[in-house]
């Protein structure tokens, strides 16, 4: 029987923020997505219809900073993002531990000041009704909601992620205690 087997099931508020930063990443893909296909239509008509492009460099522009918000937690969640782990990598478990703690608490830290000026941010966009001086005239509110949603998922991220590494859930920076350098 392995190990995965007899640990007990993960908290449900745990288990919906994994869930949710999975949903956010294939949202995040969509917009990339998405984005290729706005720019080849973009590319479309102006260069063969030879007309101009509207609301696509806005668009794409909005769509990009979107996916990075809200596919943030998804990368945190994946460990797909660049790590410098050399210090980790040649420290025994309990110092890892530590830095885990530490960077995280950190980043945490950071995050949670973000989202805090990003509430207002977003609100003050949604309560005077802003838009775009295009003549597409987006309303601002809609793709600046997406930074403090990433940001409070991020954060939901991160204490999960310490929770796992506090109650020996899950190994600080995904390694095995025997491995080193």
């Amino acid at each position: 029987m392995s190990s995965e087997a007899l640990a007990p099931p993960l908290p449900p508020w745990v288990t919906a923020v994994h869930a949710a930063s999975r949903a956010f990443g294939v949202a995040a893909a969509g917009l990339i997505l998405l984005s290729v296909g706005v720019i080849c239509q973009m590319v479309f008509v102006r260069a063969v219809l030879g007309q101009s492009s509207i609301w696509q460099t806005e668009f794409v522009t909005f769509a990009l900073v979107a996916a990075t918000f809200i596919g943030a937690p998804y990368i945190l969640l994946t460990r797909g993002h660049v790590a410098v782990d050399v210090v980790p990598l040649m420290a025994a478990t309990p110092l890892r531990r530590k830095l885990h703690f530490l960077g995280s608490a950190l980043a945490l830290v950071f995050c949670g000041f973000f989202l805090y000026a990003a509430v207002p941010w977003w609100w003050e966009a949604f309560d005077t009704g802003n838009t775009t001086s295009s003549i597409w005239r987006a309303r601002l509110w809609i793709p600046y909601l997406s930074v403090p949603v990433g940001l409070a998922l991020l954060c939901l991220q991160f204490l999960a992620e310490i929770w796992l590494v506090a109650t020996r859930r899950q190994l600080p920076f995904g390694l095995a205690p025997d491995e080193r350098l």
